[in-house]
């Protein structure tokens, strides 16, 4: 029976993340303030600032504080919390200082979704229930409008258009290939109205 949960069980997930001179560096909390745990404090506030998307120490430490403040269980920061938020912070992998902020948004709009179902599962009055479900459904609207954002952002605002059925009847014209152009400009040209195949 051993030998069957051995089989089971799954390997530690990123673990080469957290060895190494190059691993993002935890932080600690203490009384005066943030430490950043690397043997080297320059690399390891480099280090830090990429994965969060700062560009400078400022924002930095601008960022960190917000972390910090939105890691709270009851009105206390959480070390590990705040591990987590870094975490899924570098994994979107901001690049740039409007990426870094929408993110740091996004990591804390999720924690405090979890927190909502956490009390959601916890409750039996009805009106409390009521009260954050209504909570619990805008905090995963505005999740998915700022995951939307993050995507629009990305794309600069090109919008990508795949046909893959093509069907030209008697008398009409299809161009078949592969083209690269913005959606806006498509409609504009009449030649191309018939049938067109665009993909990005």
């Amino acid at each position: 029976m051993t030998a069957l949960l051995d089989r089971n069980i799954i390997a530690p997930v990123a673990t080469k993340d957290r060895i190494g001179p190059d691993a993002t560096p935890r932080i600690k909390l203490t009384r005066r303030g943030i430490a950043i745990r690397h043997p080297d404090p320059q690399a390891g506030e480099r280090l830090l600032a990429e994965a969060l998307g700062a560009a400078d120490a400022d924002a930095l430490h601008g960022i960190l504080r917000q972390l910090v403040k939105a890691s709270a269980v009851g009105q206390k920061p959480n070390e590990a919390n705040l591990a987590y938020m870094i975490s899924m912070t570098k994994s979107i992998a901001p690049k740039d200082s409007i990426e870094a902020m929408l993110v740091s948004q996004m990591v804390c709009v999720h924690m405090a979704a979890m927190r909502s179902a956490c009390r959601l599962a916890c409750t039996d009055d009805l009106p409390q229930q009521e009260g954050i479900t209504r909570a619990l459904a805008k905090l995963a609207r505005t999740f998915a409008a700022q995951m939307e954002a993050l995507n629009r952002h990305r794309s600069t605002g090109a919008c990508a258009i795949t046909v893959q059925n093509l069907s030209v009847q008697d008398g009409g014209k299809a161009v078949v290939g592969n083209f690269t152009q913005h959606a806006n400009l498509i409609g504009a040209q009449q030649g191309l109205a018939d049938t067109v195949a665009i993909t990005a």
